[in-house]
This record gives C-alpha cells, sequence and structure tokens, in this order.
C-alpha cells in the first residue's frame, strides 16, 4: 500500500518538476519545502536566506521552492507592514531564482495580480482566506503556472475538491493543496490532520503550512500571535501523516521580522529541524 503511494508520490513531483525550473531532488523521495520569510524585506535579505535553505535542502535531498510574499494584503491594522513595493518585491523574487537556482512562490490577492506575478514567480499561491474566489482561481490557472491552493480555516479538506476543480476545468492540471488548520473559537487554529489524506485523494501534492498553523489570530493588540515551539511537533506529525510537502517561514532574527514574527522559525534552527524530519520519513517508508 505504502509502495504504491511512494510511486504516486513521485509521478506528482516529476509533474511538478517538469512546470517548475530549478525544482531539483524530486527522485529523492523525500517530501518538498516551501521555506523563506513572510515578506520580501529587502535583496540581501531574500538571498541570503535562499542561499542557507538551498544549501540545508541539498545536503538533505529535498526539493525547495523559496516563498515570499511581494505583499501583504491581509492586514488587521491600517498601520501594519505591507511591503517594500510590488514591483521591486518582485523583481527580487525573480533574481532569488535565478540566482540561488530555486523555483519561487508568492500570494496573489486579486485577479489582475496574476499574470503580472506570473512574469516574476514559478508558483502562484491563493491566500486561505481567498480559497473560494472564482475569478482569482481562474485568472492563477490561465497563467499556465502551478497554482498553490490554501485551504480556507473555515473549510473541511472535502470542500477543496471544488476549488481543485476549478484550476482544472481552467485547462491547468499543476494544482497544490495547502492546509493551514481551522479556526478554533476566536483566537485560535487547531489542525486537523485527517485533512491531509483526504485532499490527497484529489491526485494533487498537499502541503502542511506549519508556522501559519500556529498563529493565533484577532489578537487585541491587532498583530497576530503565535505558538513557534510547536513548530517541530506539527512539522513532525504532518509528516508522519503523510504530508508530500511542508511548508515553513523563516528568518534570521523572527523578533524583528515585519510581518508574522510571531510564530516562524529562527533560520538556525531549520537545518536540525530538517534532519529529524527527514529521518521520520525514512522511517514511514
Amino acid at each position: 500500500m505504502f509502495g504504491e503511494k511512494v510511486i504516486k508520490t513521485l509521478l506528482m513531483f516529476n509533474s511538478l518538476a517538469n512546470a517548475l525550473p530549478h525544482f531539483r531532488n524530486t527522485n529523492s523521495g523525500q517530501f518538498f519545502l516551501m521555506a523563506g520569510p513572510c515578506v520580501i524585506e529587502g535583496e540581501d535579505m531574500a538571498l541570503r536566506i535562499a542561499e542557507r535553505v538551498r544549501h540545508i535542502t541539498d545536503k538533505l535531498q529535498i526539493p525547495y521552492i523559496f516563498k515570499g510574499s511581494y505583499r501583504k494584503a491581509n492586514r488587521s491594522r491600517l498601520d501594519s507592514y505591507t511591503g517594500i513595493g510590488d514591483e521591486t518585491a518582485l523583481r527580487i523574487l525573480q533574481k532569488v531564482g535565478r540566482e540561488i537556482g530555486v523555483p519561487t512562490v508568492t500570494d496573489i490577492h486579486e485577479s489582475d495580480e496574476a499574470a503580472l506575478a506570473a512574469e516574476y514567480v514559478d508558483v502562484l499561491q491563493i491566500p486561505a482566506f481567498l480559497c473560494r474566489q472564482t475569478d482569482l482561481l481562474l485568472a492563477a490557472a490561465k497563467t499556465g503556472k502551478v497554482v498553490n491552493i490554501k485551504k480556507g480555516q473555515f473549510l473541511s479538506g472535502e470542500a477543496m475538491q471544488f476549488a481543485v476543480d476549478k484550476v482544472r476545468q481552467s485547462g491547468n492540471e499543476h494544482v497544490v493543496l495547502t492546509d493551514r488548520g481551522n479556526s478554533f473559537g476566536y483566537a485560535d487554529l487547531v489542525v486537523d490532520f485527517r485533512n491531509l489524506p483526504v485532499m490527497q485523494r484529489f491526485d494533487v501534492p498537499v502541503v502542511m503550512d506549519v508556522t501559519h498553523s500556529l498563529q493565533q489570530p484577532n489578537q487585541a493588540s491587532g498583530v497576530t500571535g503565535g505558538q513557534p515551539a510547536l513548530i517541530e511537533t506539527i512539522a513532525k506529525a504532518a509528516i508522519a501523516v503523510g504530508a508530500d510537502g511542508l511548508f515553513i517561514e523563516t528568518h534570521p532574527t523572527p523578533a524583528t521580522a515585519k510581518s508574522d514574527g510571531a510564530n516562524m522559525l529562527p533560520l538556525d534552527q531549520l537545518e536540525a529541524l530538517m534532519v529529524k524530519l527527514t529521518r521520520v520519513r525514512d522511517a514511514i517508508r
């Protein structure tokens, strides 16, 4: 049974590899990793993070996609940091892809952003709050790029079938689904790991967004909190359940990060975590 899953996963990885430039280590049998800062803060930092994560993932034979938002549109407060400028940040993402030699992913929020972002990155990500927005999904699909759809905090895994269908029925077969937990009361999230195998039934790679699933939203301060001490716990559980990939936001100094620092993994802790997770992956195989 597990041998069949390995073959199926390799076929999905090969499909992604054909759609993504510089997507390496896809035959290793390891999970893939989407990792980087929450938002692009500047060129030097983005390049430094990408270079470090690529070194770690090449060492451990983990397929890697660099993640960075070019703009943060979903903010609680008007004075929250949103970015350094759309085209400036997108050019940095493009430079990361070219100089570090990795695929790149960024979020889009409105339909007219899809074509613009597609000029610079390899994967278009649909934020969880927007996963039911038909026009946004269709615009992303029509670029021909890989589309990573985050499962809404308010949805079951089963309900994501319809988001996948919208992209596929637009002629794009390159779809990834990402879970980031479900709302639990007003100010917390809980991960239902049943959603991972449920969404894998749609024949798409399924990712666990480890760091966002540990957010504590709707704080009275207007600044989202988090539980980064549980990153390893959620990541290990996701790999044990059979997740195809992990999504982890990381930063050299999360305390000074301009967005989502409360739930990010310090960059200097990433390698040790990846070593543990590759061992979990090897054990379940």
